[in-house]
């Protein structure tokens, strides 16, 4: 019975301490991005974006977007990639032999025509079909690629391929993208002198419900549904304050793939996307880095905390845990692909600090999070802890999830104020006190289901995510 007590005592232990590494990490990280968020403010607050970057002099970007059976909304999705107000770049859409009609579309829409293109495969991927220049002067800086399905990665390389220009912008096709994002996204480029910077990120915004016309955005709506929203404050806490503090550390490990922009040369010296796994995006980021460390060369992942990509999201609970789950083994995978890492003075605070980190409290902990559900459940039911401290336990998670949600929504409340109503603010607020009940356990569960997928070998592609297009909202 002392052996059973002794076991029972280390893993109080052992689950209080990890509470506790939570709560003081979260608190950190609100601490490093409120300081982040006031001297990216406070550095940017004069700049003058139109006559700096949209000057010819600006640095060449090729915008690579894949697309697999965008037919319904492709020609208005290439519209809104060529609205940027900068100067010096090109859109490249690689079609990966979508089957549907989406290439007779941009044939037809932008008046296309096929031309002969050397293309210098420096990194292998499916085999091109033809390469699409229109007739139309209007659309000069539009390219169509025409190639075999290879997948998102594959496309991306084939994108990496065909540009000429210094810096690649990859970004999901279906993805609006705010008219200044470029010249934005390019500046952390321009600025650092004592450093290489190899990519910068963005925040990501959630369309749904979002009024969107001639592919720019007109009037930010908040979605009636709940699953929306609490994706809304998702990705708010994610972007404002995780994404921020880290940047502050210049500790990244993920860029969304729905925008980003690269350094080429280094994306390609460091082998371009990985075909073999669903988080290229977090991959890629983790590889270039460590290209970078291995060269003892001095480098940055930028952050930029403007809003300036808006994106649709899963709008039903079966097309998001399923998003959710490939997320999962997408981290597993990159996580393991890349574990030389952990732990490795070699690679500084990128192997002593990053990398340890999203292991412990990303990839490990929804199956922590269960097991100390479990654990308290157990214990419960065998009269080993009081049901009034259990209480208490739960109570102070919820209330500091809660806090940390509400800590989001006033920093961009102060910050960029996409939500103007008084109504959308206290609606946001309420999902926040809703969330732990109703949306958290469907993504816990995408997260066990992603570490179970992965450690018992089943085969899980993409998966499909339906969409109805960025349009006029509810």
């Amino acid at each position: 019975m002392l052996i059973f007590d002794y076991i029972l005592a280390t893993f109080d232990w052992l689950f209080l301490v990890y509470a506790g590494s939570v709560f003081l990490s979260y608190i950190a990280l609100i601490i490093l991005s409120g300081i982040e968020t006031i001297n990216y403010f406070r550095k940017n607050s004069f700049v003058n974006y139109k006559d700096i970057l949209s000057s010819p002099m600006a640095p060449s970007i090729s915008i690579i977007a894949p697309a697999y059976n965008e037919g319904l909304n492709i020609v208005d999705n290439v519209r809104s990639l060529l609205s940027s107000h900068y100067v010096n770049y090109e859109v490249i859409i690689v079609n990966d032999g979508s089957k549907d009609d989406s290439m007779e579309r941009l044939i037809a829409a932008y008046d296309l025509e096929k031309v002969n293109y050397l293309i210098d495969y420096q990194i292998p991927t499916q085999k091109v079909r033809g390469i699409y220049k229109s007739k139309n002067p209007a659309f000069e800086k539009l390219m169509i690629v025409d190639k075999e399905n290879g997948g998102k990665a594959d496309a991306l390389n084939t994108g990496l391929n065909i540009s000429n220009n210094r810096y690649v912008a990859c970004i999901d096709v279906d993805c609006l993208l705010v008219e200044d994002s470029l010249q934005k996204m390019i500046k952390p480029f321009m600025e650092f002198t004592d450093k290489k910077v190899i990519a910068t990120g963005g925040v990501i915004r959630i369309a749904n419900s979002c009024e969107i016309k001639d592919g720019k955005l007109i009037k930010v709506n908040l979605p009636k549904k709940l699953i929306e929203r609490a994706q809304i404050l998702e990705y708010i806490r994610a972007f404002l304050l995780g994404r921020m503090a880290w940047s502050r550390l210049n500790g990244l490990l993920v860029i969304s793939g729905a925008f980003g922009i690269f350094d080429r040369k280094v994306a390609i010296d460091a082998g371009g996307y990985d075909t073999n796994t669903v988080g290229e995006d977090m991959e890629i980021i983790v590889r270039m880095r460590k290209f970078m460390q291995d060269q003892n060369l001095p480098y940055k992942v930028a952050y930029i905390p403007d809003p300036l990509c808006w994106t649709e999201a899963p709008d039903n609970y079966k097309i998001l845990t399923s998003q959710r789950n490939r997320w999962a083994r997408g981290t597993i995978e990159t996580l393991k692909m890349h574990k030389d890492i952990c732990f490795n003075p070699k690679y500084k605070s990128f192997g002593m600090l990053s990398y340890p980190f999203w292991l412990i409290y990303e990839r490990m902990a929804p199956l922590i999070e269960v097991a100390g559900i479990l654990y308290f459940v157990v214990l419960i039911s065998i009269g080993k802890v009081h049901v009034g401290f259990a209480l208490a336990f739960f109570v102070a998670a919820y209330l500091f999830s809660v806090l940390f949600s509400i800590v989001a929504l006033l920093t961009e409340d102060l910050t960029y104020h996409q939500y103007k109503k008084k109504e959308d603010i206290f609606k946001l607020v309420l999902t926040a006190l809703l969330e732990p009940f109703v949306f958290h356990p469907f993504m816990l569960w995408a997260g066990v289901k992603g570490n179970i997928d992965k450690m018992t070998g089943k085969k899980i592609g993409w998966g499909t995510m339906t969409r109805k297009g960025l349009g006029s909202g509810d």
